[in-house]
């Protein structure tokens, strides 16, 4: 998958906003000659008009197909409309917010068509376990979800699933955003009893970094590391590098195959932006990340069905990739995979950019030691308090635009402390300096933890998490 934790900024450059805006042109048009469904269309046209207007933002002109911005045009001083009428832009590789609280969920799960994971759905889950929500579905973490209720359905029926996720090995070291989707879908994983397969996609790596082959799947060694220290059962979970799988499973490579050939060059380029300069390797990935998504792409764990549904918990820039499978899924005869969407977690910086895995005071890693993780923290946290104390105890700290608070939302389980927290800095009795500290001693033994796991982890234990293999379920 996609690095969910890819640099993103505020503004954007005028011919990468006209590139944008021509690709869902594209893909407007493509939409409506194969006549899809309103509602995929009502979309598509939203997120056009939206474009269009930014790019008027940014360049002082009206979008005009076929007349590019010329190379010395001037960006609009007040930037792009992300900041003027709260739209937000999100794909796969970069995010856009004007905002200093961070991505509008609810406006993103209307431009994506998505569903809100709402205290309904959370209650049932609840049901149908018997286990306690994950502080990740109580607090909006996870958010929104397509057909989860078809997964319950089916999983109250005595029907099987599996899980999807993955990552994009980018580095040999993962920050604590990375750990996001691995903690929530172990969570699924041992409350539902499901097999687990992580895709590493370090083919895509080499495609869209400065990367040698050779130290892309070296990346994937040590990021499958990483994903094994976060507690997995071996005997429920496969781990496949693209690049060692693909040559070795003739029933994942058919179902690439078969993805391609249902996708054309046009609905690529209009789903993801890609121009006629980019790689054709970039132009046939996306079938790659889709082809997990069914369940004969495992033959040793699955007996070659090919009618068993998947749930894929993900970050939501990588619903492109997901809208696209769920395409094409019925017109190769398999089931659309369900997903479960988590929100950005936010640099140290700020909200307004993920985390960057190429810049180390962007992000707390999981090789810091304590003193670089409370030096990152003191020196980098974006704060929300005032300029002096006196002020602060006055008027009080911003927790909605607050790191060290909005990190405590993703590692602090106590409900009822991190609530007394928010009151405490919303009213001004806790300091900024005082609520750093409290990220402070919550990430120092969670990471120290992770390192001690990590180091008892063998290149013989990854061989066998990575070995094609029968896992601990009968199909």
């Amino acid at each position: 998958m996609s690095d969910s934790g890819t640099d993103a900024s505020g503004s954007l450059i005028p011919m990468d906003l006209y590139d944008r805006v021509t690709a869902q042109g594209d893909k407007v048009r493509v939409l409506k000659s194969e006549k899809a469904p309103k509602e995929e269309i009502d979309v598509a046209v939203k997120l056009l008009l939206a474009l269009k207007v930014d790019y008027k933002n940014v360049t002082g002109q009206d979008y005009k197909p076929g007349v590019p911005p010329a190379d010395d045009m001037p960006t609009n001083s007040n930037g792009p409309s992300t900041t003027d009428n709260g739209d937000d832009f999100v794909d796969p590789w970069s995010v856009q917010t004007g905002s200093a609280k961070g991505v509008d969920y609810d406006k993103l799960i209307v431009r994506f068509g998505s569903s809100k994971i709402d205290q309904e759905l959370v209650d049932r889950i609840q049901r149908v376990t018997g286990q306690k929500p994950h502080h990740f579905l109580r607090r909006g973490i996870f958010f929104s979800h397509r057909d989860m209720h078809q997964v319950l359905d089916a999983y109250e029926n005595k029907k099987p699933f599996y899980l999807y996720t993955g990552r994009g090995p980018s580095s040999e070291a993962l920050h604590v955003g990375h750990l996001i989707p691995f903690i929530f879908t172990k969570w699924l994983q041992e409350v539902f009893n499901v097999p687990l397969v992580v895709q590493l996609t370090d083919d895509e790596k080499y495609l869209w970094k400065d990367l040698t082959l050779e130290k892309a799947y070296q990346y994937s060694i040590e990021n499958a590391k990483d994903i094994i220290a976060c507690g997995f059962d071996v005997n429920k979970t496969f781990i496949f590098s693209d690049l060692e799988y693909m040559g070795k499973s003739s029933g994942f490579y058919q179902n690439v195959v078969k993805v391609q050939k249902h996708v054309t060059f046009n609905q690529v380029k209009g789903i993801f932006g890609f121009t006629d300069s980019d790689c054709i390797g970039k132009i046939s990935f996306p079938a790659i990340q889709a082809a997990p998504s069914f369940s004969s792409s495992f033959p040793e764990i699955f007996k070659g069905r090919k009618d068993i549904q998947c749930l894929i918990p993900c970050a939501i820039d990588q619903d492109p990739y997901f809208r696209m499978t769920r395409d094409v899924a019925p017109r190769i005869n398999y089931p659309k995979p369900a997903l479960m969407h988590s929100t950005f977690f936010p640099a140290l910086q700020g909200a307004q950019t993920k985390m960057s895995a190429s810049d180390p005071n962007s992000s707390i890693f999981l090789t810091d030691t304590a003193k670089q993780i409370k030096n990152k923290i003191n020196k980098y946290a974006f704060s929300g308090g005032k300029d002096t104390i006196e002020e602060h105890r006055q008027f009080g700290g911003n927790w909605e635009v607050d790191v060290s608070y909005m990190y405590l939302t993703f590692f602090l389980e106590d409900d009822e402390r991190l609530e007394q927290i928010k009151q405490d800095y919303s009213s001004g009795a806790l300091l900024t300096g005082e609520l750093k500290k409290i990220l402070i001693e919550t990430l120092q033994p969670l990471i120290a933890a992770h390192q001690e796991r990590r180091k008892h982890i063998t290149e013989e234990a990854v061989k066998q998490f990575m070995m094609p293999r029968k896992l601990a379920f009968d199909f």
